[in-house]
């Protein structure tokens, strides 16, 4: 049985979909087509910005830029360059991006586990009779010092319960955040399918801020799961191997 779920590359046509629905949108930051006048509005807006390839994915290619007093920092996986200068910044970014689209997103301060980064991945699922259902919630740590989180970046799976009591959270408000991400997931793939009848699965990267705000960085429709093989507890892999065989999906 062939893969029988829609997927679309483009993180700028998916933030427009999130955007459309006004309860989505304030869980989505402030996010740009790169243009030298667009980076100049979200420098003077936000101290830190993330560069990213308008269809990439992996985490590959993704720019961090910190703003400091007098300069700009620009981080590439473990790489860093300074910049005194608004303008050099731009030509740099224009060179490194080529003929590709990218696009400038605000940068979320993650909240940390043990002290390291962590986002979540919020996996939702269509059930055999078309319902969408949110059947995973797991957490990807990420290794000090890397600009993102991505398991091609060094980052571990882990399970919510665990990375949340150490991320400060107690046992209820573990409870209420994994309610919210569960809403939050359904609410993605049904607005997402107004767009298109023909998406089965959906992967949320979504992200807790230091104040315990929720953001979603962005949303992935050919969601990558053998990381997930990593857990100890297989469960959560196989309950989405289990939804994924009606739509083609086998691992």
């Amino acid at each position: 049985m062939r893969y029988k779920s829609t997927s679309y590359k483009s993180k700028w046509l998916k933030t427009k979909w999130l955007n459309s629905n006004v309860q989505l949108k304030s869980h989505v930051p402030k996010t740009l087509l790169f243009s030298k006048d667009n980076l100049r509005k979200m420098i003077n807006r936000f101290n830190t910005i993330y560069f990213k390839p308008t269809n990439g994915s992996g985490g590959i290619d993704i720019v961090r830029i910190k703003k400091t007093d007098h300069q700009f920092i620009a981080q590439h996986q473990t790489n860093r360059k300074v910049f005194h200068s608004q303008n050099d910044l731009y030509y740099w970014l224009k060179a490194f991006a080529g003929n590709r689209s990218f696009i400038l997103q605000k940068g979320i301060a993650l909240a940390k586990t043990n002290g390291r980064p962590f986002d979540i991945r919020v996996m939702v699922q269509k059930t055999k009779k078309g319902k969408w259902k949110t059947t995973a919630l797991v957490c990807k740590v990420g290794q000090p010092g890397k600009v993102v989180t991505n398991y091609h970046q060094g980052g571990e799976s882990r399970l919510i319960n665990s990375t949340l009591k150490n991320a400060g959270y107690n046992n209820e408000k573990t409870k209420e955040y994994k309610k919210k991400l569960r809403h939050l997931g359904v609410r993605v793939a049904r607005t997402f399918s107004r767009y298109n009848k023909g998406f089965k699965e959906l992967g949320l990267d979504v992200a807790l801020d230091q104040n315990k705000r929720i953001w979603i960085l962005e949303v992935n429709t050919r969601p990558q799961i053998y990381p997930l093989k990593e857990l100890k507890n297989k469960s959560v892999y196989n309950k989405i191997i289990k939804y994924a065989k009606h739509y083609g999906r086998t691992k």
